[in-house]
Formats: C-alpha cells, sequence, structure tokens
C-alpha cells in the first residue's frame, strides 16, 4: 500500500510539472491512454517511398561529378560548368528549403513526397532529352541539363526535411531515430551509388545517354509508388501522444525558435558538420590526386566514407532509440569525427599511405554520418512542439550555407604545390601526368587545416555549451503519467 501511494505521489508530481512544458496553439489537451496509440505496417512503405525518392534526388544529384571529362565532352562546356551542376543543389536548397518546411508542416508530407517525386522524374526527363539532336539542338544541351537540375535541386528539399516528421508521425517513441536514420541515410547512400555506377557506365561519351535513362528508371519508381502508394500524410490513429498533437505553426514556430538558446547551438554546429562532409566529399580527389593518389583510390574513399558512415549511422540511431542518448553520442561522435579528420589530412600528404588512408577515412565516415539522423531528432527534442520539419530543416540550410562559405574560403587559401612535391597519377588530372602554366596542382594544407580547425572549435562549442532538454520526451511522460492517473481515478469511482 505504501508503495502504491509513493507511486501515485510521484505521478501526480510528474503531472503537475506538465504546465512547464510549452503548450500547442489553440489545442486543448487530452490524456490519451496507452491503448490508444498504435502503428501501421505501412509506415515501412512510407519510409520505402521516401528512401527510393531520396536516393533518386542524390543520384541525379551527383551522377556528372565522377565523369568529369565525359561530360565536358559530350555537352562542349568546361569543368567549372559540370561543377554547377552539383553546385545548384547547394544553391537552391537555401530559399526553397523554407518553402518545403512550410509546405510539409501545412499541407502534409503526401503533398511533398509527391512534389519531389514528380519534379524528380520532370528534371531527369529534361536531361534525357539533351541526348536528343533532333529536338535539343547542341547548343542548347547545357541550359536544358541545367534547367532539368534545377527542377530536381527544388525537389531536395522537399524529400530531405520529410525523415523527421515521417518519424514522428508514423513511428512509436522506440523506433523515431531508427526510421529517421534509414530515410535520411538514402540520400548517402544515393551519392555512393552515383559514384560507383558513373565511371562504369560511362567509359565513352556516347554512353550518356544510358546513364540518364537509368537515374530516370530510379525517378521514375519512387514517383509511382508515391503517387498511388501514399493516400495519407499520417496514420488513422497516432503511434505516440506527440503525434497526437498539432505542431506551431510555422511562423510560430520560426518566432519560437529564436528564443532556444540550446537549438541555436545545435544549428551552428550541425551546419559546421555537415559543410565538412560536403567540403570533403568535394575535394578529396583533389586533395588525394597531387600526392599520388589516383582517381580509382579517391573513388573507393568516398565509397568507404559512405559506407561505413551508414553502418555507424544505424549504429548510432538503434543505441539511441534504447538510451535516449541523444546528446553524449552527439558529442562523443562529432569529437572523433573531427579528430579523425585531422589524422586523416595529415596522413594524406604523404606518398604511398593508401591503407592508412582508407582505414582512417572509413572512422571519420563511421562516426561523422551518425550526427546526421541524430542531430535531426534532436532539434525536434528541444524545440517542441515546433513543426518537426521547421526545426530539422533549418539545420540543413545552415549545412547548405556553410558549405558555400566553406568551399569558397578553402579554394581561396589554396597555393601552388612545390614542384618537387608533384607525383601525379596518369588519368589524375584531363592533362595527363605533365604540369602545364594552365595547371598546377594545388596544395590543400592550409585548406584543410582551416576546415577541420573549424571544426574543432564547433566540437569544444558542441560539448561546453549543449545542455539540450528532451521536451518531447517529457510531454509523452506525462501524458503516459497523466493517463495512468485518468485511469486509477476511474477505477477507484467503481
Amino acid at each position: 500500500m505504501a508503495d502504491q501511494e509513493e507511486c501515485n505521489d510521484s505521478i501526480t508530481n510528474s503531472v503537475t510539472t506538465s504546465k512547464d512544458l510549452p503548450k500547442k496553439s489553440n489545442i486543448s489537451y487530452r490524456p490519451i491512454a496507452e491503448n490508444e496509440f498504435k502503428v501501421y505496417k505501412w509506415r515501412w512503405y512510407m519510409v520505402l517511398v521516401v528512401c527510393l525518392i531520396n536516393m533518386a534526388n542524390a543520384l541525379i544529384w551527383i551522377c556528372f561529378s565522377p565523369i568529369t571529362s565525359i561530360t565536358t565532352e559530350y555537352y562542349g562546356i568546361s569543368s567549372w560548368q559540370v561543377n554547377w551542376l552539383s553546385l545548384i543543389f547547394v544553391v537552391v536548397s537555401i530559399p526553397f528549403g523554407f518553402t518545403a518546411s512550410w509546405l510539409i508542416d501545412t499541407l502534409g508530407l503526401r503533398t511533398s513526397i509527391i512534389l519531389a517525386a514528380w519534379l524528380n522524374v520532370i528534371g531527369s526527363l529534361l536531361r534525357n532529352l539533351t541526348t536528343v539532336d533532333s529536338i535539343i539542338p547542341h547548343k542548347d544541351r547545357f541550359p536544358v541539363l541545367l534547367t532539368g537540375q534545377f527542377l530536381a535541386a527544388v525537389a531536395q528539399p522537399f524529400v530531405m526535411f520529410c525523415p523527421t516528421k515521417l518519424a514522428a508521425l508514423w513511428f512509436s517513441h522506440s523506433q523515431r531515430a531508427i526510421a529517421n536514420t534509414v530515410t535520411s541515410m538514402a540520400n548517402p547512400l544515393g551519392i555512393l551509388i552515383a559514384n560507383l555506377m558513373s565511371p562504369r557506365m560511362v567509359t565513352t561519351a556516347s554512353e550518356m545517354p544510358v546513364m540518364l535513362w537509368t537515374c530516370t528508371g530510379f525517378a521514375g519508381v519512387g514517383c509511382i509508388l508515391a503517387t498511388f502508394g501514399v493516400c495519407s500524410s499520417i496514420p488513422p490513429s497516432p503511434p505516440t501522444s506527440s503525434a497526437a498533437e498539432s505542431s506551431e505553426p510555422f511562423l510560430a514556430g520560426l518566432k519560437k525558435i529564436i528564443r532556444i538558446k540550446t537549438y541555436w547551438v545545435l544549428l551552428i554546429v550541425f551546419g559546421t558538420g555537415l559543410a565538412l562532409f560536403t567540403s570533403v566529399t568535394t575535394f578529396i580527389q583533389q586533395i588525394l590526386c597531387p600526392r599520388g593518389y589516383n582517381n580509382d583510390f579517391s573513388g573507393l574513399c568516398g565509397a568507404l566514407m559512405i559506407g561505413l558512415g551508414v553502418v555507424g549511422a544505424a549504429t548510432a540511431g538503434i543505441i539511441c532509440d534504447k538510451t535516449k542518448r541523444f546528446e553524449e553520442v552527439t558529442k562523443i561522435s562529432f569529437a572523433l569525427t573531427v579528430a579523425f579528420g585531422i589524422l586523416f589530412l595529415e596522413i594524406a600528404r604523404f606518398r604511398d599511405m593508401e591503407v592508412h588512408i582508407a582505414v582512417v577515412i572509413s572512422l571519420v565516415g563511421l562516426f561523422g554520418f551518425a550526427i546526421y539522423p541524430i542531430c535531426m531528432e534532436l532539434a525536434v527534442e528541444v524545440t517542441y512542439p515546433v513543426a518537426e520539419a521547421t526545426s530539422s530543416g533549418l539545420l540543413i540550410i545552415s549545412g547548405q550555407v556553410q558549405s558555400i562559405i566553406f568551399m569558397l574560403v578553402a579554394q581561396e587559401l589554396l597555393q601552388p604545390l612545390p614542384l618537387d612535391e608533384v607525383n601525379l597519377p596518369t588519368g589524375c588530372v584531363t592533362n595527363g601526368t605533365h604540369v602545364t602554366a594552365e595547371f598546377i596542382p594545388q596544395d590543400w594544407t592550409v585548406s584543410t587545416l582551416f576546415l577541420f580547425g573549424v571544426g574543432a572549435a564547433a566540437s569544444v562549442f558542441l560539448i561546453v555549451f549543449f545542455r539540450p532538454s528532451y521536451r518531447r520526451l517529457r510531454a509523452e511522460d506525462i501524458a503516459r503519467a497523466e493517463a495512468l492517473l485518468n485511469y486509477e481515478i476511474i477505477i477507484d469511482s467503481t
């Protein structure tokens, strides 16, 4: 009896603390019994669709980067124009990111998923038209190609901002992190596939149409599954008490986020981490090439980083679902990522260190990718009841903005590599192994020290100042306590 009274007192005390939580706008809170919550098998179909669309978008984004020289030959353009086929995704996602956040939180997941799927397909089909001379003259190929890339770039935030919303609305609290991880990691997995697929599929300029139509096939499957299979943004009944509540309106959510200092720490640090990943994956070939490492090895390093990264992200998601140690996992992963990143950059300055470089870059991916989905979940936790797409979407926008800054600054800090240190393997540059006035290999030492110096500062900033309060988990605990107390009152009254 004493134990029961102590339990009741504990529940009552927990319930009274609910007044400390931020309340949803225009929502009257009603305790819901645990047996009213339900998860549906259809949630995994939703995950599959988002994964396919996200993966197809990544294929469209990156497919030209591994075959830059062939792309310049086929379209008659410069390597700088080829770079814009990828850079446009970073630039476009910033303004359209705000639109995506509003649309997902206002019109729902279904609208966003289907819109992203169709933009993928239409953009991809436009790219395919550039291979038909009777429709698109050779001089007009690049503008049409860039337009197709632009449409796919617009699609990116509409699918990349979905994972936290999908996890929150369709999954129980014990599966949210892993659901977020699976859908989020589809994008880097698509990048991995593109890096493996493009060089093998396109060995000569005449094979370019095959790759473009393959990308369209991926996009088409995702579009069909989304259009005819995604029939609702929400399940028939909510999986958790937080999913049962309405989110803050978009503008109200933005105003609330501004006042949450913890979120600002996460916004800055996550953006730095995403910018580091974007910069390293973009420049890895240029970093390794002058030191004697060929393109195949650079591609292997990128594949190892992403492949081990997906494993690390999945492991972190499972750990956080079981333990709810989001803060600890994030801080440890970020610190180890920066440490191994600095080690990679130091080793990469020396020749004949393939094994060492491969091991270290794998560890960078293993710990670095773990940060992404966990930070997405943390963003929702520390800003609850702000809508999920708003809080997580702003993190990605922060990463895109910092990526542009990092890449511009890194290229400005480049210095000519002394000729006695140059060791260019055949095929590493378009003019073979010859150093000419037009091509002078660059020393990336100062640039990479800048990148990971900022990363180290961000790691310290995260460890010292990030003290999150898990508002969503706390609200769900209070809801369970209130439901239990309400149940006991009913029992007592009978």
